[in-house]
């Protein structure tokens, strides 16, 4: 057999006994660190399949002796950070919302809890920014069709607007002046002529003339009589330069002829009244927030 071996006559080297076009391959050990190396990865790659979930099943993988997951990882994560924060949410649940801002720790959990209720429930609406588009409002002015101040935007949030089912609900109703013949379509221009007048996006006309008769007897009932809004009824304030829907021509005669029925979801059952009261923080810490009756009596100095 020795007498078989070839050996390469320029290395010294045996080779592996073939050649192609005569050249040989050597046959050249790998080093024996490498080898244990190798040996070595082999038998923690089998450990390892022991200790944690590796072997696939007809439904799930084996556990493990260690009985350790990544799911189960996040889980004790999740939950040790919820008992982390539970003594804060106990507070906030237990603080009306009103009195949130004067006590700055709570105040502080509550906007960036809501921050966070706001990124999963409310951006598809309202933006990530919150400035709305047309037909979901922008939450950074201080324009608020039942009110800005804490209590009125938690109110708004846990009861949504215009849920049928729901008896709490926001509700107003404009008529469609156009679709349900209560105006004709002249009357229509005279009216919203009047408004772009009172907005201050036109000089008076004749047509605005006309149309502060009609506004008068057919829409000074829930806008006031000066246009002003009434957040009683849900009425928006026509006088000032922030539309829902747009404030053009085209954009308030579809208003006025066929009416706006927005809906938002109600939230309180679905998130709870302690979500709900900080996205109400999140939302007037946004800046358009108003001053409650509680809010300013707190603030006057004391005599």
């Amino acid at each position: 057999m020795a007498e078989r071996k070839s050996i390469d006559q320029a290395t010294g080297t045996e080779t592996v006994g073939h050649e192609w076009d005569g050249i040989e391959e050597l046959n050249t050990p790998l080093p024996r660190w490498w080898l244990w190396t190798f040996y070595a990865t082999i038998v923690w790659g089998i450990a390892y399949t022991i200790a944690y979930p590796a072997w696939p099943m007809v439904s799930s993988a084996s556990a493990g002796v260690l009985d350790w997951s990544s799911r189960g990882q996040l889980e004790q994560e999740l939950a040790d950070d919820s008992a982390r924060k539970m003594p804060l949410l106990k507070a906030i649940a237990a603080t009306p919302v009103e009195q949130l801002p004067a006590r700055p720790q709570l105040w502080q959990a509550a906007v960036e809890g809501g921050h966070a209720a706001f990124r999963n429930n409310c951006t598809q609406c309202h933006g990530t920014g919150a400035a709305g588009t047309a037909g979901y409002p922008n939450l950074n002015d201080d324009d608020w069709l039942w009110g800005g101040d804490l209590k009125a935007i938690e109110y708004t949030i846990a009861h949504g607007v215009r849920n049928p089912e729901h008896e709490q609900t926001r509700a107003s109703q404009m008529p469609a002046f156009g679709r349900d013949g209560l105006l004709q379509p002249s009357e229509i221009a005279d009216v919203v002529a009047y408004v772009r007048t009172i907005s201050r996006q036109q000089a008076p006309t004749a047509e605005a003339r006309r149309g502060a008769a009609t506004f008068a007897t057919n829409c000074a009932a829930c806008h006031g009589a000066t246009g002003t809004g009434n957040r009683a009824v849900g009425a928006p304030d026509l006088t000032d330069a922030i539309w829902l829907y747009g404030g053009d021509e085209a954009s308030l005669t579809n208003t006025v002829a066929y009416a706006r029925s927005g809906v938002m979801p109600r939230w309180e059952h679905k998130l709870g009244p302690t979500q709900v009261k900080m996205l109400a923080a999140y939302v007037y810490s946004l800046g358009g927030g108003e001053r409650s009756a509680v809010q300013m009596a707190e603030a006057s100095p004391r005599r």
